[in-house]
């Protein structure tokens, strides 16, 4: 009886093991894939290649999309956030929160019709533009080497109203 239940068990786990070893093919179907086609190339900036991340447990989901952008010694990273880590970065913005000081500042404005907190270090020449697109998705652009006034020209360079409009896809 033991032999015969070790090979039920055996051929169980083999099944199961094949399966999961299986190539996908329904990367299509993962949530990042939305926004890939988001991220612009920039002139005269390098882009590496967008790149995603789908995470889901019971209750929670999570999704994320980058591009990283280089031109000399500037660095540009785009990202989108959608779920509950979306929602907590935002807090500060939605309390309005302002801060300001001869090193830098955070300040919460609008852009283009869109909720933006607005960070800056002076000494460093980087900062982040963090865009809400709804309660649980963000679009951040974060910057390094150049001004806040050369930024924000480049993050308006991505269409905020089609990265929205992914953010509430399903």
């Amino acid at each position: 009886m033991a032999d015969r239940r070790r090979a039920i068990f055996v051929v169980s786990a083999g099944l199961i093991a094949a399966w999961l070893l299986q190539p996908t093919t329904g990367f299509a179907d993962q949530a990042f894939q939305r926004f890939l086609p988001l991220f612009v190339d920039l002139d005269g900036w390098q882009g590496k290649k967008p790149d995603g991340m789908t995470m889901e447990t019971p209750g929670n989901a999570m999704t994320t999309a980058t591009r990283d952008y280089t031109h000399g010694t500037s660095q540009l990273h785009a990202a989108v956030v959608t779920g509950a880590a979306a929602a907590g970065a935002m807090a500060p913005m939605q309390a309005g929160m302002t801060y300001e000081t001869t090193e830098g500042h955070m300040i919460t404005a609008t852009v283009s019709g869109f909720p933006v907190m607005k960070t800056y270090n002076t000494a460093q020449k980087s900062g982040a533009l963090l865009i809400e697109l709804s309660p649980t998705a963000l679009l951040t652009i974060s910057y390094n080497g150049m001004t806040e006034d050369e930024a924000l020209p480049l993050a308006q360079k991505f269409d905020w109203k089609a990265f929205q409009a992914a953010a509430q896809q399903k």
